[in-house]
């Protein structure tokens, strides 16, 4: 066979294989990019962890997802090996192609959802509420909580994560776990404590924990925004003069912790023997009584300036304040005995 012949069968191999080569690209690419007709608007679909590509591509096939498996094995090899797919919950809007799935999976575009943790509640109310809302172990939650590791940094004496679970609306994955939640509220709570207030800590000679502690009595006494500032110099003005802070929450709050609290207050429990009971012992009570939100926070760092020492409550959710115990007590005939 002469060099001429076997140079036209070369060329003649080399032209059958880039024919080959390109029908079989474009009917990868044609299959890759091809949408799969379903009947239902969306499909939610599950990426368990530990899932393998081919396992992926067998579950999208058959939920009836995308119209083949291989396209979608195929382009992960040629485009994304070996990026892992991402774990978790998906949601796909008909139609869909294997290529709109690879991609979705592979940048981790899961399904958030909203976890609303409301200001002023304990750690133990907030182990309530997730576990009763969002279906997490309330015991896990508790035993996570003890980890004071997660905020040292912040509170080197803190006992537990009491006011360090930051208050907010998170938007988490599914199956969320009880110890990824609670550092994530830890890790919220050091976001929004930035340095200027830190700063602001040192300059008014207060140290995190003491601040976190005067706002968790700011967030308990009241909700009114207008108000947060104002009770705050109350309860600086006290501190100053060396006067007890005489507040109800921190009766409550160790109530609470014996599980003796029964929706109220009684003359009696003014005398419970507790730190926690600012009645009987002057100065902040020994740690937070709940998790106080953003807005308290900044109160018990920037309070009003004012000579208010007394505040008592008007029924309407606001306040009266008053700088003298004379005025205070018209208040209370007004609003209280005569109410």
């Amino acid at each position: 066979m002469n060099s001429m012949r076997i140079k036209k069968i070369a060329t003649s191999a080399l032209i059958f294989l880039i024919i080959v080569f390109v029908f079989g690209f474009s009917w990868f690419w044609h299959e890759y990019n091809l949408p799969k007709n379903c009947l239902s608007p969306t499909t939610a679909f599950e990426v368990e962890k530990g899932s393998s590509v081919s396992s992926i591509a067998r579950k999208l096939k058959n939920e009836n997802i995308i119209k083949k498996k291989w396209p979608f094995l195929l382009a992960y090899k040629l485009f994304y090996s070996p990026q892992n797919l991402i774990a978790g919950e998906y949601r796909f809007h008909c139609s869909v192609s294997a290529k709109q799935a690879l991609k979705k999976i592979i940048n981790g575009e899961i399904i958030l959802h909203p976890v609303t943790i409301p200001e002023g509640l304990t750690l133990k109310e907030t182990a309530d509420l997730l576990s009763q809302k969002y279906s997490m172990n309330k015991q896990k939650l508790i035993h996570q909580s003890q980890n004071t590791q997660l905020i040292s940094s912040f509170d080197s004496e803190a006992e537990d994560l009491e006011g360090y679970l930051f208050p907010e609306t998170y938007h988490l994955p599914k199956n969320t776990s009880e110890k990824e939640m609670i550092s994530i509220m830890v890790s919220q709570f050091k976001a929004a404590f930035n340095q200027k207030w830190k700063q602001r800590a040192q300059d008014i000679d207060m140290t995190i924990r003491e601040v976190v502690t005067l706002a968790s009595l700011i967030e308990e006494e009241t909700s009114v925004s207008e108000e947060k500032s104002l009770v705050s110099s109350v309860f600086h003005n006290r501190l100053n003069l060396g006067m007890k802070l005489d507040c109800d929450p921190t009766i409550i709050y160790a109530l609470k912790k014996k599980e003796q609290y029964e929706g109220r207050l009684r003359n009696k429990d003014l005398q419970l023997n507790s730190p926690y009971n600012t009645y009987l012992y002057s100065g902040l009570p020994p740690s937070p009584i709940s998790n106080p939100g953003k807005k308290s926070i900044r109160a018990a760092l920037y309070p009003s300036k004012s000579s208010y020492l007394y505040f008592v409550s008007k029924n309407d959710g606001t306040h009266q304040f008053s700088s003298t115990f004379k005025e205070h007590q018209k208040a209370v005939i007004k609003y209280q005995i005569n109410k």
